[in-house]
């Protein structure tokens, strides 16, 4: 054991335990255990707050090798109740990083393990289902830590959007300095700051309200980029308060916890359906198939990571995506006038659906890519373009 570090337990509710070493914050938390299988990218991870609730295990051996830097958040803070990895990296050496994982971890008080079996728990994540689980530094015994994860709540039917929603609206990037594309490239009109070079961003095309049920600081920075000036609104407001903005289109956010839970935002999308153009991501891909009169239901372990295959129904086409959601829609729920538009081909589940006749679309995915691939990032044009025609 590394001198300083404490012993870590990592109990699940149905008894597996792992013992480890303790990083960042010591303590006691608990939540659902999931894992995730992008090979980097943990800091965006760490503070997505659609790991609301959840303690994430990363399935690559070394976490923290870049260290963590302001401008890769993609909130004002780490949402996960645990962090599990198999090895902490000694060194974090990256131009960029103003301090190590472990540090600040600690800063947040979140509680780490490492020196477990990561792909001995994921295997039996993948087989068993994910489930609850306890990280500790404190309980007495295995027993008490196993105790403690049986007592633990889950996700199923917990509104966690509420605790990672604003409290009040406001305008994203007013000023036009936040959502600019940070690059290496050479560009002919390259903006240089203190923090690096960015691409400069294109004129305001379109007015949009955005409904926060947990987003991501990427997707916004990605709607401003298309040429969306955003509004963002807390999770409850109501569908006629967003309707007075004269908004050009909605769009609805990812976010945390049981989408079924959330019957309060299923009727204000209900109400914009046909009244305005709508495109809906992750959560609120599954709120929109509320709105349109189907269901979710829970995955054996979920979809998390930067490596998803999802095709295109309507053209074969295959993309590979980033992914983060424990829930999905049911094909079978949804009205004859939906389209399921794109599947996940590991296991056939939903991943994109559309209106037949109303301006309506929305994807499981993460478009935005922070982190994983870009291959999907045409979603946000083509949002425009709907707002477009519909004019």
């Amino acid at each position: 054991m590394v001198q300083g570090h404490m012993r870590a337990i990592l109990a699940l509710e149905d008894g597996r335990n792992f013992i480890g070493e303790s990083f960042g914050a010591n303590g006691t938390s608990v939540g659902e255990v999931c894992f995730n299988t992008s090979m980097s990218g943990y800091q965006e991870v760490l503070t997505d707050p659609s790991y609301r609730g959840q303690i994430v295990a990363m399935t690559v051996p070394e976490i923290g090798n870049y260290g963590v830097n302001a401008l890769d958040s993609e909130s004002d803070q780490p949402h996960v109740r645990a962090f599990v990895i198999e090895e902490l990296s000694p060194v974090a050496s990256n131009w960029r990083s103003e301090e190590t994982l472990d540090a600040y971890l600690k800063r947040w008080n979140v509680v780490g393990i490492q020196g477990i079996d990561t792909r001995a728990l994921t295997r039996h994540l993948r087989d068993k289902g994910a489930m609850k689980g306890c990280v500790t530094t404190e309980a007495a015994s295995v027993e008490a830590a196993i105790a403690l994860a049986q007592k633990a709540v889950g996700v199923v039917g917990q509104d966690f959007v509420k605790e990672v929603t604003p409290a009040h609206s406001f305008d994203w990037d007013p000023d036009s300095e936040l959502s600019r594309e940070w690059t290496v490239l050479p560009h002919p009109e390259l903006i240089s700051t203190a923090a690096g070079n960015f691409k400069p961003l294109p004129p305001v095309r379109y007015r949009i309200v955005a409904y926060d049920f947990g987003m991501k600081r990427n997707i916004l920075r990605r709607l401003r980029q298309e040429g969306f000036a955003v509004r963002v609104v807390p999770a409850g407001t109501p569908a006629e308060e967003v309707l007075a903005l004269r908004p050009d289109g909605v769009f609805l956010s990812n976010g945390p916890g049981d989408p079924a839970a959330l019957t309060y935002v299923h009727e204000n999308i209900r109400k914009l359906l046909g009244r305005v153009p709508v495109f809906g991501i992750c959560l609120g891909h599954q709120m929109l198939s509320y709105a349109f009169g189907g269901k979710t239901f829970k995955l054996k372990f979920g979809h998390r990571g930067g490596n998803q295959p999802v095709q295109d129904l309507r053209t074969g086409k295959v993309t590979i995506t980033s992914q983060n959601h424990g829930f999905a829609v049911d094909p079978e729920s949804l009205p004859a006038d939906v389209e399921v538009t794109h599947i996940n081909l590991n296991d056939q589940t939903v991943e994109g659906l559309r209106h037949r006749s109303l301006p309506v679309f929305s994807v499981q995915y993460h478009p935005e890519a922070a982190p994983g691939p870009n291959d999907a990032g045409y979603f946000f044009s083509q949002f425009a373009e709907l707002i477009e025609q519909s004019k």
